[in-house]
């Protein structure tokens, strides 16, 4: 049988199917994408769960003209391959490929970028708000979803709608799930709103009745009856409040539905939001039974389900969790907080363990480092577990709610450093510019997994606020320790002696500077010192001093933005001590950098053994 996408190209090559054709599509969609992911890896559950949906709102709307806006924008793999993207779709987060995100600079259709949460309504409401002053007739729609309606940043954007424009068009994709299961009270709302038994039972009636009925008078009539349910059935709608006219609960699966309701959207005269019911995972079983294992998915067998490539080494989440937990049986103050993602930072056993310690927040992360900021001040030992991209958000509660008052705040970043095939949304460089400044925050990183744990036990002891940032993924296979050691503060750790250089090189860049450091010396006879700094701030300045008096060149290795960075403190230090001679700092430069395999990215910026023992021996050993 031909296939239906095979001819449709763009937008437009949809206005003519039917019904039955577009469900059809949807299938080869979804079979298209699970394919795809399974040799790229990259967010399945959630772009299985809004085939229809995209498939509805590009039936309806007409980008780039009209505006659609995704939250977060991960969910739309369906959109890039129905916008002209098709056929490279097979180079999702491949490196010089297509984003696994949306990014104005890779279509017209995109219409805003994001990676982030909470961002489409505040954005949306802009871009409506531009519209109406030029006098424009385009629509602009905004897809919140996968938890984003309980962000700070979306009530925000909601409270200024009503007072603003009078068209734009919500649509709320309900899947009960941002990375972890939704929590809050927002989440238990919108979830009696979807399960309310005597409204939904005569809400099917009428949508019976109303698919019978194709006309558009009845789809009209079938809206005004909806509302009058609603009125007796539900209590207070809460978008009504914020002066929205408010339709659904909708399933999101039905094209029939969703064409119905987007009629609706298009055609009111003031903002609407639509309540759309999706199953995360739609269509793959085991996306479908284990939504938050398959949110963020590495390459993997379609038929068994299982990773092509995993890995028996534990990774630095499931360290955080396996000594938050060692460590939380002997003190009962321990508590730890996520922001939506459990799984994700390795909090999934602490949670089971210590239910009554444990707090996931939903994606407030400026509420996360407060919330733990109220527990520090009367005597809890707070642990803030959040990917370092994500405390971006969190930087001024950093500063003024936790360091301002000297609180025993810990955080936790994982991801610190390039991501990779998520892109420059995810990748957690900015940290170390962001918060070396600030003062009293010490600021730590790993070079092992032995010695994360080690700075976990450190933390709680210090009683200031700490950060520890941490990579993505497995780290290098040393062995948890039996007993925990107390790190001094500030001192860092030699492990390669050496006269003449010194390559002072930040946790998982360590590997790379005693690779270095063999090259030199196999090649040119040199002496490089390999230095495990432990301790960004404060730096252990009487080592660098040491070192001076046997030492030309420094060189710094950091998996970070290099401006303002770690290399620029050890930079600091030297001079303010008199150092005369040369450092070199290695990290990522002053740009956004795009997407691809780390190793990848590492060969195109020059952070390989061989370029930078190249520039070392040009500045002289």
């Amino acid at each position: 049988m031909a296939s239906l996408l095979d001819n449709v190209n763009a937008p437009a090559d949809l206005k003519n199917l039917s019904v039955p054709e577009l469900e059809d599509l949807a299938e080869e969609i979804r079979s298209k994408i699970i394919s795809t992911v399974s040799h790229t890896g990259g967010h399945l559950a959630a772009n299985l769960g809004v085939v229809e949906l995209t498939i509805a709102l590009l039936k309806t709307f007409n980008p780039p003209t009209d505006r659609i806006v995704w939250d977060v924008s991960h969910q739309g793999y369906t959109y890039k391959i129905l916008t002209g993207r098709k056929d490279r779709f097979d180079t999702l987060r491949q490196f010089g490929g297509l984003s696994g995100f949306l990014k104005r600079d890779e279509s017209p259709c995109d219409a805003f970028g994001a990676g982030h949460s909470g961002t489409a309504v505040s954005a949306a409401l802009g871009m409506a708000v531009a519209r109406d002053r030029r006098g424009g007739s385009e629509h602009v729609v905004a897809i919140l979803g996968d938890g984003s309606a309980g962000c700070g940043i979306s009530f925000e954007g909601l409270n200024h709608i009503a007072t603003t424009t009078k068209r734009l068009v919500l649509i709320l994709n309900d899947n009960e799930m941002s990375i972890s299961k939704n929590v809050g009270s927002m989440a238990r709302y919108m979830g009696g709103l979807l399960a309310s038994p005597r409204y939904n039972r005569w809400k099917r009636r009428v949508e019976q009745g109303a698919t019978r009925l194709r006309m558009d008078i009845f789809r009209t009539v079938y809206y005004r009856i909806e509302e009058a349910l609603k009125s007796i059935f539900l209590r207070s709608v809460i978008f009504e409040e914020f002066g929205l006219r408010y339709v659904g609960p909708i399933d999101g699966h039905s094209l029939h539905a969703l064409l119905d309701a987007l009629a609706i959207a298009r055609d009111s005269d003031r903002p609407i939001l639509l309540h759309v019911s999706t199953e995360k995972g739609k269509g793959y079983s085991f996306a479908e039974e284990q939504p938050e294992k398959w949110h963020g998915a590495p390459k993997f067998d379609i038929v068994s389900g299982e990773p092509v490539a995993p890995s028996d080494r534990p990774t630095y989440s499931s360290v955080l969790g396996a000594t938050l937990q060692r460590l939380a049986e002997q003190d009962k103050t321990i508590m730890a907080i996520t922001a939506g993602m459990a799984a994700g930072t390795g909090l999934s056993e602490f949670a089971r363990r210590f239910p009554d310690r444990f707090f996931d927040v939903g994606i407030s992360e400026e509420h996360a480092v407060i919330f733990a900021a109220g527990m520090a001040a009367e005597g809890l030992k707070p642990v803030f577990a959040v990917y370092s991209t994500f405390l971006q958000r969190g930087v001024d509660c950093v500063i003024h709610d936790v360091c301002l008052q000297d609180l025993p705040v810990v955080l936790c970043l994982d991801r610190a450093g390039i991501v990779g095939d998520d892109g420059p949304t995810h990748h957690g460089v900015f940290d170390i510019p962001l918060l070396r400044p600030v003062p009293g925050l010490i600021m730590m990183q790993p070079k092992d997994e032995a010695e994360f744990a080690h700075m976990l036990f450190t933390a709680f002891r210090l009683e200031k606020p700490v950060v520890i940032r941490y990579p993505r993924g497995a780290g290098t296979g040393a062995p948890l320790p039996a007993q925990f050691q107390d790190l001094p503060l500030g001192q860092a750790e030699i492990l390669r002696p050496g006269t003449g250089l010194q390559i002072w090189a930040l946790g998982d860049m360590i590997p790379l500077a005693q690779d270095i450091a063999a090259l030199l010396a196999r090649e040119h006879g040199a002496k490089a010192g390999v230095v495990n700094p432990r301790f960004i701030r404060p730096l252990d300045e009487a080592m660098l001093v040491k070192q001076t008096a046997d030492t030309k060149l420094f060189v710094t290795l950091e998996n970070g933005a290099v401006t303002g960075g770690f290399g620029s403190g050890v930079e600091e230090a030297l001079r303010k001590n008199g150092f005369v001679g040369r450092v070199l700092k290695f990290g990522w430069p002053n740009e956004f950098i795009p997407h691809g395999s780390q190793e990848s990215l590492m060969n195109k910026y020059g952070l390989t053994s061989r370029a930078i023992a190249a520039a070392i021996v040009k500045a002289g050993i």
